[in-house]
């Protein structure tokens, strides 16, 4: 399967679009916040999955004054929450295909569906 290529910007482009120094964005990637991939020559290329994270490192650190540990802590916490939906998501998924299943049984199984709590739909 072929890869898709995705746009990627170089650090020096990041940064003068987010108005910080290139360090900064060393920094953030030595704690762990950013995990840029690399080109063939080891050059850090940014897409815009990073953006957007960059984008949260900014508005966290800039505009709430929280601290990188504080930064990281969040992250996370978002990552763990963004993961915890998607398993939820999925169970109620099974949990309407078995309604739906149960539901489409003959007559003689219509007694279990009653034993089963409905599910609100989004």
């Amino acid at each position: 399967m072929a890869k898709t290529k995705k746009a990627a910007y170089m650090i020096s482009a990041i940064a003068e679009q987010y108005q910080i120094h290139p360090q900064t964005l060393r920094l953030y990637e030595r704690e762990g916040l950013l995990k840029p991939s690399r080109s063939d020559g080891n050059t850090r290329l940014y897409t815009e999955e990073d953006m957007e994270r960059l984008e949260v490192i900014l508005k966290l650190t800039r505009d709430l004054g929280v601290n990188l540990a504080g930064v990281e802590i969040i992250l996370n916490m978002r990552e763990k929450m963004e993961e915890m939906q998607r398993q939820i998501e999925a169970f109620v998924s099974s949990l309407n295909t078995e309604i739906s299943s149960q539901r489409a049984r003959p007559a003689a199984a219509a007694s279990s569906t009653r034993s089963l709590i409905p599910v609100i739909k989004k």
